[in-house]
């Protein structure tokens, strides 16, 4: 099982959002019967095969195995990932080098949708080939004390980046290995009263 699986057919999208196919992936991930899954869910065993089945047709669940007793031969199924992403394809695609504005939010989101499509695109891959993908992640949060002090980050920032990135580019290498570098930086959404800071 992948811990995250990039949704990028519009249809297998469709199916993943019903809202009771997104339960029933919820409940599986560990193997389970659809009796078992009517049981914990509130429905039919015959509703929970059929939305089963538009799962599994569209590659969201699996047979992890069969057990057989009272005469019956019954399926268990599983999800095919710990958790599920819809890519930016099945709602429309925009690249991020037609923003004419790279301060602007759509320029911001459209870059975070690029590395979605691509590194789900690329685990997918290796999954499937049973290697490691090469990535790298940093999160972290600062609080400016002015729009100045910002601003002021902003270009000593791009100008670390800038010249890392000119140390070590290597454009004749033999065997060099192309990377992609994205770096955003947003407010802090604010939490909503109950939820913690």
């Amino acid at each position: 099982m992948q811990d995250i699986e990039v949704i990028a057919d519009p249809a297998a999208a469709v199916v993943a959002l019903d809202p009771v196919r997104a339960r029933l992936l919820a409940e599986l991930h560990e193997p389970a019967s659809a009796a078992t899954l009517a049981t914990r869910v509130g429905l039919t065993r015959q509703k929970v095969n059929y939305h089963l089945r538009q799962l599994e047709t569209h590659g969201l669940v699996e047979v992890a195995g069969t057990r057989t007793w009272g005469g019956l031969t019954e399926r268990l199924l599983v999800a095919t990932a710990a958790g599920y992403i819809v890519a930016p394809e099945p709602l429309g695609r925009r690249d991020p080098a037609r923003e004419d504005n790279r301060l602007s939010a759509a320029y911001l989101i459209s870059l975070a949708a690029r590395v979605v499509r691509d590194v789900g695109t690329l685990a997918r891959r290796a999954s499937g080939q049973n290697k490691r993908l090469p990535v790298y992640g940093l999160d972290t949060e600062i609080r400016f004390a002015t729009p100045a002090d910002r601003a002021a980050f902003a270009d000593e920032l791009t100008t670390a980046i800038t010249r890392l990135a000119q140390k070590y580019h290597d454009e004749q290498a033999p065997d060099g290995r192309w990377q992609r570098l994205m770096l955003a930086l947003h407010p802090r959404p604010v939490a909503a009263p109950e939820e913690p800071a």
